[in-house]
């Protein structure tokens, strides 16, 4: 499995290229590059087969286990172009590292991730045209795995795929860099310690649509999870960490085995710290952020992760009561770990954390 891979290369023909989009309208996943990578492991070959190739569909089996008993797992990660054309990765080491520990939760085949992160230069330098270089955007960049074989009954696959496709994006939230609406569910729960809430397995996302759709039709962005346990005590928020900005600390949930550890999040709490922040992680109340935001002790509050970045949130809605949070504006330390993570990002700021990876 941990020999060199080799990787072919088939453009796409210059008159099957896509045209590309407005970077001004990107929105997020809407349109995607003209070419993809691919692998295949097998219990017999391992790795093989890898390849950069034209954006393709796939033809599978009816029967591929991942229809039917949800072995798929993915990451989310971006590219980023400054003014004079440098493209750079965010921290891809960690983000490839946290699919090889998703990859082991699920009985997925691990894969050696700088080989992996070279196909993935290669795969972006080829389509640098589409980097977009306007404030706030980059190339969304999706690795994922799923489980090929044809069967059915539990049990882990033979096969496997695996595929990274690009997709240049805007931002996340509709709201742009504006204060979100957050609808806090204390009937359904995202994941449970022991279960699989601190991987990126795609059943999470699927679990959570119900309650998110619930509160979209009520006018919120997404929905801030509570414990499974008791539905005391904060977790996640929508597709993202959370963090609380009391009048003495800066607090995010600790990792407790049913939240999924950020990468954006530990970017945060470093950056936070270099600020001279105190940043802690610990037990955080649903009750000590509402008696937060009722007493102004509650100062900000925010998302973090790799597609919103930083999001700051204006308004928490609980048992049937708005709460607003910093009058519903954004707060000071949102917006300059915002500005100095996409500075940080794009080449624009010293990075003393070694954090961002040259692709050209």
């Amino acid at each position: 499995m941990w020999d060199k891979i080799e990787v072919a290369v088939e453009k796409c023909a210059k008159n099957e290229m896509k045209q590309k989009p407005d970077p001004a309208h990107l929105g997020f996943g809407k349109y995607f590059t003209d070419h993809m990578f691919r692998m295949t492991w097998s219990r017999e070959e391992g790795w093989h087969d890898a390849k950069i190739c034209p954006y393709q569909n796939f033809s599978m089996d009816p029967a591929a286990l991942v229809f039917h008993y949800a072995q798929a797992i993915f990451e989310g990660m971006k590219a980023f172009k400054n003014e004079d054309g440098q493209l750079y990765f965010f921290r891809p080491e960690k983000n490839f590292e946290r699919m090889n520990d998703s990859a082991q939760r699920m009985c997925m085949p691990r894969f050696p991730v700088d080989q992996v992160i070279r196909a993935l230069k290669a795969l972006v330098y080829l389509e640098r045209d589409w980097v977009p270089t306007e404030y706030g955007s980059a190339l969304y960049m999706r690795p994922t795995m799923i489980a090929a074989q044809p069967a059915l009954g539990v049990q882990p696959a033979d096969l496997y795929y695996f595929y990274v496709i690009l997709t240049p994006v805007g931002a996340y939230y509709k709201e742009g860099f504006n204060p979100t609406k957050i609808y806090v569910s204390d009937e359904y729960t995202r994941a449970a310690k022991g279960g699989v809430g601190n991987v990126k397995a795609a059943g999470n996302y699927a679990a959570s649509i119900y309650m998110s759709e619930i509160a979209k039709k009520e006018g919120y962005s997404q929905v801030l999870w509570l414990d499974a346990k008791e539905h005391r005590y904060v977790e996640e928020v929508g597709t993202s960490n959370i963090f609380f900005k009391f009048k003495n600390e800066l607090v995010t949930p600790e990792l407790s085995g049913s939240i999924l550890p950020g990468i954006t999040r530990d970017s945060t709490l470093k950056l936070a710290d270099s600020f001279g922040v105190k940043a802690v992680e610990r037990p955080v109340s649903i009750d000590e952020v509402i008696a937060g935001a009722e007493s102004g002790d509650l100062e900000e509050a925010f998302a973090t992760g790799t597609a919103a970045v930083i999001s700051p949130i204006g308004e928490l809605f609980f048992k049937g009561k708005s709460y607003i949070v910093n009058e519903n504006k954004v707060g000071a330390l949102s917006e300059r770990l915002y500005t100095e993570l996409q500075e940080i990002q794009h080449g624009e700021r010293e990075d003393p954390f070694k954090w961002v990876m040259k692709v050209n």
